[in-house]
């Protein structure tokens, strides 16, 4: 008998083996003729003692009643069978009883030895009986998988649930070595030897056990499906050391590790799923999480419509209205279309095949599981944005916690890719607007030339409460404006809109700087009063974001090379002369807009040609870790510099005060540099205020017309010279100012020392007067007036002859 086969045995042996038990050799008369040593220790009576003594010296006749009857007394191991007598209660030589187990047998033959008498402690007997059903429930009941490889590694026993595993009776697969019944099976714990060989050899070799490692395989009673298993060995040997073998004990963790893989998926596709607001990048994350985890191929198929965030149309069962967004597969390569989704060009429509399990899907609404395909669709407010199709390998397929698994994953898909396509729709009214609000290209004018930036920190929505603006005015002038608003976002864009409109609308009526922020002071704080309840409250749960706005309004003159500017509470313009020498004007900052209750001054300088100027916002000088001071002197190096062009300029300021790109804040910036009209182009006359004035500045201006070549003017021109100084004489004092201007219009001016301002009107038939501004404004292509602190200027626009 293999040392193996006789540890087993002595694993099994039971207290009633003759081995084990006290031996009593009784004759007819049941007197004790045998005394074994085991049976003096038992009894506590020495064998020259006890021989020749009855059987009722230690083990009385007349028994009390049982009261163990339910506790089985195995057999003992003798090679003829002992009759089972049961519970008995003996007596030690002490004096004290002992409740025993005991066997007995008759002995054949004529002898004088009739029978044999084994007995042991029923304490014993408990303990042997819980070993044994240890044992047994090891051998038959544990989940465990368990075997025991000789030293050659060859099967010598195994239990119920490693056979059921294997799906053969022990006998027909007894003394197979491990690699045979799992030939492609492989260990995937890093660290220790792949092979089922190896890693026995590894441990009869060192005696060190080896725990929880994970092997990979396909048992031979599912062949078709790959399992896990978690497997540890350690050494068989006796109590001499003597190696034996090896146990490996084997628990199938493969619904376990399968139930953990997707909620693994599930969690990577919180992380990987949705993260940003894009459609095709949302669909692209779908593909991305699945392969190869969980499919071998995926494909992302969805509505056009929501691509540019509008609600999804209805789909035809063949697909018609569906892209191709996203396609993965486990090679790592973009797949194809398949058979029954033909694309010619990218992303033209699908077209599904009527049998197609996409056709299917789209038919009841529902997934759709054929073979090794399984076909999801996007549904989000009752709505089909599309279908995600999962493929696997030929005779792989999904199981019903996969299909679940993929239907929660549609799920959440569908979830993310309607909030991106929502965030679209409002994206693309946000560009919308944006576009509305901001200035996308300057108008043409000869004051200045100008370039400008404007980054929003809303990413998201790319617009924003900064805004810049540039405004010809009359008499070649233009306004630079620059303004921010408290926040960022749509809210604060549409804010900006109305704050760029209004002062768009104020600018026409040609008002000082000063006197253009106190008329937008006072608007703001109406449009905060308005909002405003009886109650003192404000209705809006938020404020009017008006209030709180900061604007710099300038205006430049280039005939008299002359700026006069002034500011809401925003910082003040950096000015480079044409020598490089860098100033920052002393401008009294006045209040944020809308909070009211101080006047707001303006400041006027002249500026030499070429000065460079600068507007901007705080988003584009101040920075974490950064204040204001630090961003202006950084700024000033910049512009100092005055290397390259304004768009130049632009770029380098911005690369120097935001290097990543990003900013804290929303920032606007506009640069320009001023320009001169020249000489020759300008013509101006003082009139007294009497009659014989009209007849010499029409003189005067016919004159100057023929130097310039624009006969085709002169008879609009004189009538226009007429009316205006007609009127200026009638109903002004002082001396009069005739002006002509030659830049993209021919611009006419007269200017006097009254504040009132002419009027428009239609006079009657009888009327004597009345009629020469209606027929002044049907000559000229623009007319208006300004006033200054002198007094008046009417100013016409006539537009240029076409050439040829």
């Amino acid at each position: 008998m293999s040392a193996g086969n006789a540890a087993q045995r002595a694993d099994f042996r039971g207290p009633l083996d003759v081995t084990r038990a006290a031996t009593v050799v009784l004759d007819a008369q049941d007197t004790v003729i045998g005394w074994s040593k085991t049976a003096e220790e038992l009894f506590g009576f020495p064998q020259q003692e006890i021989l020749g003594h009855p059987l009722d010296t230690f083990l009385p006749t007349r028994q009390p009643p049982a009261t163990l009857t339910d506790v089985h007394v195995p057999a003992p191991t003798l090679d003829s069978p002992l009759s089972v007598t049961g519970i008995r209660v003996g007596h030690h030589r002490d004096g004290r009883s002992m409740l025993l187990a005991t066997a007995q047998s008759r002995l054949p033959g004529s002898g004088t030895a009739a029978r044999v008498l084994v007995a042991t402690e029923l304490v014993s007997l408990r303990a042997w009986e819980s070993r044994l059903a240890l044992l047994h429930g090891l051998a038959t009941q544990s989940p465990v998988g368990l075997a025991i490889y000789d030293t050659d590694l060859r099967l010598t026993w195994c239990n119920a649930a490693y056979e059921l595993e294997i799906g053969l009776p022990f006998a027909e697969f007894s003394g197979m070595r491990a690699d045979e019944l799992y030939s492609d099976g492989f260990f995937v714990t890093t660290g220790y030897p792949r092979t089922l060989d190896a890693v026995m050899h590894q441990v009869i070799d060192t005696g060190q056990p080896i725990l929880d490692l994970h092997f990979r395989g396909r048992p031979p009673s599912d062949p078709g499906r790959e399992h896990l298993w978690s497997c540890s060995y350690y050494r068989l040997q006796d109590a001499d050391g003597h190696v034996f073998g090896v146990c490996e004990d084997a628990f199938d963790i493969t619904d376990r590790y399968e139930a953990q893989r997707r909620l693994n998926l599930l969690v990577e596709a919180g992380r990987g799923i949705g993260t940003a607001l894009d459609v095709v990048g949302t669909a692209e994350g779908i593909a991305e999480v699945a392969v190869p985890e969980f499919a071998d191929g995926v494909t992302v198929d969805l509505a056009e419509g929501v691509l540019e965030g509008e609600a999804p149309a209805a789909v035809g069962p063949a697909g018609a209205g569906l892209v191709r967004v996203a396609s993965r597969s486990a090679e790592g390569e973009e797949q194809g279309a398949p058979d029954d989704a033909r694309q010619t060009q990218r992303p033209a429509p699908l077209d599904y095949s009527a049998d197609s399990p996409h056709a299917r899907s789209l038919s009841s609404g529902g997934l759709v599981l054929q073979d090794d395909t399984l076909v999801v669709p996007l549904r989000a407010g009752g709505s089909t944005l599309g279908l995600v199709t999962f493929r696997r390998a030929p005779s792989v397929t999904f199981d019903n916690g996969e299909v679940a698994l993929a239907d929660e994953l549609v799920t959440r898909a569908a979830v993310s890719i309607d909030n991106a396509r929502r965030f679209t729709r409002e994206r693309i009214a946000s560009l919308t607007l944006q576009r509305q609000l901001l200035p996308q290209h300057l108008p043409k004018q000869s004051a200045v030339d100008v370039a400008h930036r404007y980054l929003p920190t809303d990413d998201e929505t790319g617009v924003g409460g900064d805004w810049f603006d540039v405004i010809p005015l009359s008499g070649t002038r233009v306004g630079l404006v620059v303004g921010d608003v408290v926040g960022h976002g749509l809210r604060a864009a549409a804010t900006m809109g109305r704050l760029r409109t209004t002062v768009r609308a104020l600018a026409q009526l040609d008002l000082g700087p000063d006197e253009l922020l106190s008329r937008l002071d006072d608007l703001v704080g109406q449009s905060a009063e308005e909002q405003t309840g009886a109650s003192g409250t404000v209705a809006d749960p938020h404020e009017d974001d008006a209030t709180g706005a900061t604007c710099l309004y300038a205006i430049y003159d280039p005939v008299s090379r002359r700026c006069v500017m002034a500011r809401a509470g925003h910082l003040p313009p950096v000015f480079v002369g044409p020598d490089g020498a860098l100033s920052y004007p002393d401008l009294p900052a006045g209040p944020p807009l809308g909070l009211g209750g101080l006047p707001f001054e303006s400041i006027e300088i002249e500026l030499p040609v070429g000065t460079l100027m600068a507007l901007f916002t705080d988003g584009l000088v101040e920075a974490r870790g950064r204040d204001i001071d630090q961003g202006l002197d950084i700024l000033g190096r910049v512009l100092s510099e005055r290397r390259g062009s304004l768009e130049e300029l632009c770029d380098r300021a911005l690369s120097e005060l935001l290097p990543d790109g990003t900013t804290a804040d929303d920032t606007a910036l506009l640069l320009v540099r001023t320009r001169e009209l020249d000489e020759g182009q300008v013509a101006s006359w003082e009139l007294s205020a009497e009659p014989v004035a009209v007849g010499h500045a029409r003189e005067l201006a016919i004159g100057q017309l023929h130097k310039w070549g624009l006969e085709e003017l002169a008879f609009a021109t004189e009538l226009v010279v007429s009316e205006l100084v007609t009127n200026a004489v009638r109903h002004a004092e002082g001396p009069l100012q005739l002006r002509l201007l030659r830049d993209r219009t021919l611009i006419c001016e007269v200017a006097d020392t009254a504040h009132t301002s002419p009027h428009l009107r239609h006079a009657a038939v009888d009327d004597e007067g009345g009629r020469g501004l209606f027929i002044v404004a049907q000559l000229v292509h623009r007319w208006g007036t300004r006033y200054t602190v002198s007094g008046k200027t009417i100013w016409t626009e006539q537009a240029f002859p076409s050439p040829g």
